[in-house]
């Protein structure tokens, strides 16, 4: 299907438009190419006309931006209204357990990795919280390990990437450690 050639000179201010209603009127990240499907506008204008509507929003001081999330794009509001919002809306991970977190923040950092391997660095069984956070659609089987069993390995979901407001797994903060944990967590997977 040959793409229509978007008249930037002409209409630029309706095409930002269109945009911004697509991706208000979506619950999800909507793709480079979703909306050039929709649209059928040129790729290389829908960038462009994507950086203008940032710039504008940026420019109102408005209290969301464009903002690009899980391989998408979406309105996002900022970090810094965060505890008015949940105010307003309980987020989904307010009644995580501390077990569930921590097995969530192991399965980010480490993917892919298995029910063993999860096990091994927090010393105790995970399979409740594994099931949690399958449910909640936050991890995901990403196949299997070529080892003996041949074990499940488990990841994060574009789920994890939205709620968190990450591009992908590359933008999560440094993990940092103690030398002593370093120390400790290697030699607990060295033996493992």
């Amino acid at each position: 299907m040959e793409r229509k050639r978007f008249p930037m000179n002409l209409f630029p201010a309706e095409g930002k438009r269109l945009l911004e209603a697509l991706l208000l009127c979506s619950a999800e990240p909507l793709t480079l190419k979703a909306l050039s499907d929709i649209t059928e506008f040129e790729s290389a204008e829908i960038l462009d006309l994507l950086a203008a509507i940032q710039a504008d929003y940026q420019q109102q001081n408005r209290g969301f931006a464009l903002t690009e999330i899980a391989g998408g794009w979406m309105f996002a509001t900022y970090p810094q209204h965060a505890p008015y919002i949940e105010k307003l809306v309980k987020p989904r991970l307010s009644s995580l357990s501390q077990a569930a977190l921590e097995v969530l923040s192991i399965v980010a950092y480490r993917q892919p990795i298995t029910r063993a391997e999860i096990e091994e660095i927090r010393g105790v069984s995970c399979d409740s919280s594994l099931g949690t956070l399958l449910d909640r659609g936050l991890i995901d089987e990403k196949g299997r390990k070529d080892a003996p069993g041949r074990p499940i390995l488990f990841g994060t979901t574009t789920d994890f990437l939205k709620y968190f407001g990450l591009s992908s797994i590359k933008d999560l903060p440094a993990f940092s450690k103690t030398p002593d944990e370093e120390d400790a967590a290697t030699q607990r997977i060295e033996e493992a």
